[in-house]
């Protein structure tokens, strides 16, 4: 008779999910063996009984058949429930599995979600560059407009009208270069400028263009020499090709008094800028802004070589000019004035130069209130009542509540107005006029953090395109520069 054999019941509840599934196997297997024991026994008694006679012996055999029987029904009973366990162990694997899966499709989701997460904000900061970068391009396509609109003047002036790719050129490497991106722009000029010298000869407006272009990036990395020597190089190409006269000749020219100028060349400088305005006035005629400008930056030359007679004659054509083109409020006319009133400051002509400086404030105070009464006064009126106060010793205890109205309506983040304070600031001081000169630093220290400084510069004539701008030494005073125009390529 086969012996079945059970686990021990002390390991039990340690036994895993295989270890249960396989002992279950080996318990169906022996209850399989031993159903097949009982069965055959119980047949055997069942032949035995059929032989027996005695009605004792009978009744004994029965007994025992019919234990045999509940035996073989048990184990029948533990058979069905081994089997139960095994389709429910089945039936575990399947949700297990099923399981599994589903946590590998939490998975997938979460990193697909984490994905979308990830590009939404890519998308979103590109969004945001790409929103940048529309307001910018309809800031340059305002100033390509500007441009083409200028250089269209320029061509109906002189005959020559550069090309359209040579302006776009120009517009790419100015990006180019006030990013720094010299190693770009350099390359981008030399390879154009060859392009242009195969097809065209040397000896061609477009590429003389090409060459200014080129000197404006050696100017701006400080590469006086070899822009000087393009610039030449172009002077004399437009003057055989374009003749003596032409406003393309007057724009090289005054490109490169502005690089001496920028290098210190002064008397080097002044008669190229004088021939440029000779060719402005000729062709532009005598009242346009543009010869305003050549003016500014004639004075300019001459104020750095203390000539000051002829620094008043320049300032004042230039802002006649300014005030009967322009308009009183033109922003060039307070510019131009204060320029003249820095000339005056260095010959020690202190009061022409305050004249000067209370002009500008009056009329943008006017500009801003439309006059000048007891309720509204200019902020250099203020300064001086409040000089006169801190004489009589009746100072006035809030330093900013009578005059701070004019400060915010009349917008003294304007570098020109901002400037102006600090200048006749600096001037009430020299003269002693401590109180006055504090009101007026207050009102200028108050838009410090909006706006830069302003000094004088030279500026290049009208053609097209951002101007070419040096800063010569800061003259006394804080004096600012003119406007500038377009630059001349």
């Amino acid at each position: 008779m086969s012996t079945m054999v059970y686990p021990r019941e002390e390991k039990l509840d340690k036994l895993s999910q295989e270890e249960i599934i396989s002992n279950t196997k080996l318990v169906m297997q022996g209850l399989e063996a031993l159903k097949n024991e009982h069965n055959s026994i119980l047949h055997s008694l069942l032949e035995t009984i059929k032989c027996l006679k005695k009605d004792e012996e009978a009744n004994l055999v029965h007994e025992k058949s019919n234990l045999l029987r509940k035996s073989v029904e048990m184990i029948e009973l533990g058979l069905g429930e081994a089997q139960v366990m095994m389709a429910l162990s089945n039936h575990l694997n399947a949700v297990e599995s099923e399981k599994q899966k589903l946590r590998a499709q939490v998975r997938r989701l979460c990193q697909e979600n984490q994905w979308l997460r990830d590009e939404l904000a890519n998308t979103q900061q590109k969004l945001q560059r790409s929103e940048q970068t529309v307001a910018q391009l309809e800031e340059e396509k305002k100033h390509l407009e500007f441009m083409n609109h200028s250089a269209v003047a320029a061509a109906q002036q002189g005959g020559y009208e550069i090309p359209a790719r040579l302006r776009t050129l120009h517009n790419l490497v100015i990006q180019y270069a006030s990013q720094g991106r010299y190693e770009v722009a350099v390359p981008l000029c030399k390879q154009a400028l060859e392009d242009l010298e195969k097809t065209s000869g040397h000896d061609h407006p477009d590429v003389a263009t090409m060459l200014n272009i080129l000197a404006l990036v050696y100017r701006d990395q400080n590469k006086y020499k070899e822009a000087a020597h393009l610039l030449n190089d172009a002077l004399s190409i437009r003057e055989k090709t374009l003749g003596k006269d032409h406003p393309a000749v007057a724009a090289t020219l005054n490109n490169l008094a502005v690089l001496y100028g920028k290098r210190g060349k002064y008397k080097e400088a002044e008669p190229l800028c004088k021939r440029a305005l000779e060719i402005r006035e000729k062709v532009l005629g005598k009242d346009h802004p543009d010869v305003a400008k050549q003016l500014n930056n004639l004075a300019l030359l001459c104020q750095n070589q203390g000539k000051y007679d002829e620094v008043e004659y320049y300032y004042c054509r230039a802002l006649e000019i300014y005030e009967s083109c322009l308009g009183p409020d033109d922003p060039n006319v307070a510019k131009t004035k204060n320029n003249l009133a820095s000339c005056y400051l260095k010959q020690g002509k202190y009061k022409d130069a305050e004249v000067l400086y209370k002009e500008i404030l009056t009329r943008a105070h006017v500009k801003e209130f439309g006059s000048v009464d007891d309720e509204h006064k200019p902020i250099w009126m203020h300064a001086e009542e409040r000089e006169e106060m801190s004489k009589s010793k009746h100072r006035d205890s809030a330093p900013y509540a009578e005059y701070g109205g004019w400060y915010k309506a009349c917008k003294v983040s304007s570098p020109t107005v901002n400037t102006t304070l600090r200048n006749l600031g600096a001037l009430y001081r020299r003269q002693g006029k401590l109180e006055a000169a504090e009101t007026l630093e207050e009102c200028a220290v108050r838009s410090r953090r909006q706006v830069t400084p302003e000094g004088p510069s030279l500026v290049e004539g009208a053609l097209w395109g951002s101007g070419w701008q040096i800063m010569p030494q800061h003259l006394a005073w804080g004096v600012v520069r003119d406007s500038s125009g377009p630059c001349s390529i």
